[in-house]
């Protein structure tokens, strides 16, 4: 299938379609053995009834109550490791103070940072990493979120500070919210899903590097399918009650189990004295597939 990118699409979502239409994988059964095997490994794992309150302490993956709120954190959170990001949200709440209004309270004030400088801002984010870039899109994002809101206070109803909410979008379906998110600056596939999943409690299929290497190795996608690619196939055929845990256990798994984490490599001695992995059976760990690419 291919994959039609534009100003009205930039990131290629492509709602209910796939771009792997021959790949028949994974079942529903197939998703539901692994959840099976990993249930019974790490425990069970499910979507919060009441997403706890917002951390000052821990940057996270969008688990807050407030939708912009995740949506800073899941962007100061990309492409770092998360000591780094979570150091990045401690300077941050220190800095720019707590907010008293909204779904935020008890949060980071979102306004005093989108007031404040691009410098200022730069200063508390640079140890995640890429700090101009990420301070730029930011502070872009909450000056579009602040006139948005502004726009949907009728004429002559102001009273009062423009509360930065970005909570309109829970009215909206799972496709309309990811296009609305992916919009914004610095805002792709990944980030809009992880917010989406977490934060709006939306089932959708969240990539992060551990999930896209199970789904290559369990051949639900080609070994050399990219996250974006991961995405669109799974978000088809992974079941919606079971996008959540999966996506936690993939995690849990990929940082727990010895042969499935990064650094490590078949044939070594550490690898052969390690224990089995209980998906090792349902396991191909080519890193990189002589199979025919599917076209994208």
């Amino acid at each position: 299938m291919q994959i039609k990118r534009g100003p009205s699409n930039p990131s290629g979502l492509t709602p209910g379609f796939s771009p792997y239409i021959y790949r028949k994988q994974p079942t529903p059964e197939a998703c539901e053995e692994v959840y099976r095997i990993l249930a019974q490994a790490h425990g069970e794992v499910k979507p919060p009834g009441v997403i706890p309150p917002a951390s000052l302490e821990v940057a996270g993956c969008g688990e807050v109550p407030c939708l912009l709120d995740a949506l800073m954190r899941t962007l100061i959170s990309g492409n770092t490791m998360m000591p780094l990001a979570n150091k990045a949200i401690q300077n941050v709440a220190k800095h720019y103070g707590i907010s008293e209004l909204g779904t935020g309270a008890g949060s980071i004030n979102w306004d005093k940072v989108r007031l404040g400088s691009h410098e200022e801002l730069v200063s508390q984010v640079k140890v995640a990493g890429s700090g101009p870039t990420k301070a730029k899109n930011m502070k872009t994002i909450l000056d579009m979120v602040y006139q948005e809101n502004l726009e949907m206070i009728p004429k002559g109803a102001r009273d009062g500070p423009v509360v930065l909410s970005l909570d309109h979008l829970r009215h909206m379906s799972k496709d309309d919210a990811l296009a609305r998110l992916v919009a914004y600056p610095g805002i792709g596939i990944k980030t809009a899903a992880c917010v989406t999943l977490f934060c709006l409690q939306i089932p959708v299929w969240a990539v992060d590097t551990h999930v896209l290497r199970f789904c290559q190795w369990l051949g639900w996608v080609p070994h050399r399918a990219d996250a974006d690619n991961c995405f669109r196939h799974g978000d088809v055929k992974v079941p919606d009650h079971l996008k959540y845990g999966l996506h936690q256990l993939f995690i849990r798994h990929g940082q727990q189990c010895f042969k499935c984490r990064k650094a490590t490599r078949a044939g070594t001695k550490e690898w052969r004295e390690a224990p089995d992995c209980p998906l090792e059976h349902l396991l191909d760990r080519r890193k990189d597939g002589n199979e025919v690419a599917e076209e994208a």
